[in-house]
């Protein structure tokens, strides 16, 4: 296989040395053809199958001269959660220092399952997190199953997924992979970057945009070159940047409960640990749908239970609101009785607030910006919503690295806005649409030889390729060609 690749560089005498080591490992040969002043084209002849992000994250990782104007700055992020962490992650590793602010008396997080695709679990990589850490479930499969009875009518196999995109699809517990990002955050002072200071008990009341000067309710305040909203679908700085929020309910309800597996097989009943798999019950023309992710090795099975909003609306439930196992059970009569045994056992069993937002007009004025579910809140049904803050996260590292940030915060942040807002948006979109037909779903939407398959609109739909192909860094640096007048 031949690919050919343009790139944006500077100029250069030779290719570096660091592609040899490229070459070695991915078994591939390469020559250059021709270049300009800032115009490189390279022609690599693969010797076997390998997907094109990996030769374009060799250049990512050469030592390129760094930026004209390049300076350390002070950053403040808002929120701790995994946006908030990937961010000051990203951040530290590109020569800044960060501050994370948090509104509670711990940044921790609880909960439910995160899904972590090969998109999101690429930063986790080249930031060097040590994965292993949050003992996540490593996919193998997306299962479709019948409502009533569970015989699977639609599987996706993802047994070759970490050959095509160069990593596997994780499913972590929340409170791990929270613990996972803390670590490499503010702590690991042999990792590159200067530690992230984490500040509790800092609840969000003020900002100028301005001079990047945050007040809190505790009666303190700081000043930052550049403040981050990472503070959720609630988020504070958001409002203080001006954007107002359109948004309406979702037409179905979700409450959400964990399983212990242990206890599950102990009482006879089926261990879905063993599948691997994301597994999904309904969600064909329906709102009556049960999605279950295994984590935590495994040992613990994460279930959302969709069903229609008129048999249970918990829309304006307050956040740590708490619900019984009838409640769980009741809108689901004629489930299939394997997958309602497990839910008659369920614990922690919350409703999950479903709101539809309208994309907001934009994402940062003057010195500050928002990212994650501050920017682009979206329906869970695409399993991407970590996935995008992580992408937000590593825009931001990649923006802010001297190898593009020349000293103009403004143009940085504008940059940001213009690379990661139209791709979250196709996903906000994507994940609405998934949320009325699970056929629309990332994976069983290039299930094309299904029986039950069908989507709204075949060339619009949202694909596995589409998400993982996509290489950041060089959108990025054809953004900077643009704007800086490089041909």
């Amino acid at each position: 296989m031949i690919i050919h690749i343009f790139l944006y560089i500077p100029a250069i005498e030779h290719i570096p040395t660091q592609l040899f080591d490229f070459d070695q490992k991915y078994d591939l040969t390469y020559c250059q053809y021709s270049y300009s002043n800032s115009r490189r084209a390279f022609c690599f002849l693969l010797k076997r199958q390998n997907p094109k992000s990996l030769l374009l994250n060799a250049f990512s990782q050469i030592n390129m001269p760094a930026q004209s104007g390049f300076r350390s700055l002070n950053i403040g992020v808002v929120g701790g959660g995994i946006g908030g962490l990937s961010t000051a992650i990203a951040l530290r590793r590109a020569g800044h220092r960060v501050t994370i602010y948090e509104r509670a008396d711990y940044a921790g997080e609880v909960g439910a399952s995160v899904s972590c695709a090969a998109n999101g679990t690429k930063w986790l990589h080249e930031w060097d997190v040590p994965v292993e850490k949050a003992d996540p479930v490593i996919l193998k499969k997306l299962i479709r199953r019948d409502w009533k009875t569970g015989e699977p009518d639609s599987i996706y196999d993802l047994d070759d997924y970490e050959e095509k995109w160069g990593h596997v699809y994780n499913m972590f517990h929340r409170q791990y992979m929270h613990a996972m990002l803390m670590d490499s955050a503010i702590a690991e002072p042999e990792k590159p970057g200067v530690p992230a200071k984490l500040l509790v008990n800092h609840k969000c009341s003020g900002l100028d945009i301005e001079t990047g000067t945050i007040t809190f309710e505790n009666g303190n305040t700081a000043v930052h070159d550049v403040v981050i909203g990472a503070d959720g679908i609630g988020s504070a700085i958001r409002s203080l940047i001006g954007i107002k929020v359109e948004r309406r309910a979702a037409n179905a309800s979700c409450l959400h409960a964990n399983v212990d597996t242990e206890e599950a097989v102990k009482l006879g009943m089926v261990d879905y640990s063993q599948n691997s798999a994301l597994e999904y019950w309904g969600g064909l023309d329906t709102h009556y749908k049960i999605v279950l992710s295994p984590c935590n090795g495994g040992k613990l099975l994460s279930y959302y239970c969709f069903f229609p909003r008129d048999k249970g609306d918990y829309s304006n439930q307050a956040w740590g609101a708490q619900a019984t196992v009838e409640e769980l059970l009741a809108p689901f009569p004629d489930l299939d009785p394997q997958v309602y045994r497990h839910l008659s056992i369920g614990k922690d069993i919350a409703p999950w607030r479903l709101w539809i937002h309208e994309p907001y007009p934009y994402w940062q004025k003057g010195y500050a910006c928002v990212l994650g579910d501050a920017a682009h809140p979206m329906m869970p049904d695409q399993s991407q919503g970590a996935c995008m803050a992580i992408e937000d996260a590593a825009a931001l590292g990649i923006i802010f690295s001297d190898k593009h940030f020349n000293g103009d915060v403004q143009e940085a942040l504008k940059v940001y806005e213009q690379v990661r807002k139209p791709r979250a948006t196709r996903v906000q979109a994507a994940a609405a649409k998934a949320r009325e037909n699970i056929n629309e779903r990332i994976g069983f939407s290039s299930n094309t030889n299904s029986a039950v398959y069908k989507v709204s609109d075949e060339k619009a739909k949202l694909t596995i390729e589409e998400m993982n192909a996509y290489d950041m860094h060089d959108d990025v640096l054809n953004h900077y060609a643009q704007i800086r007048g490089v041909s």
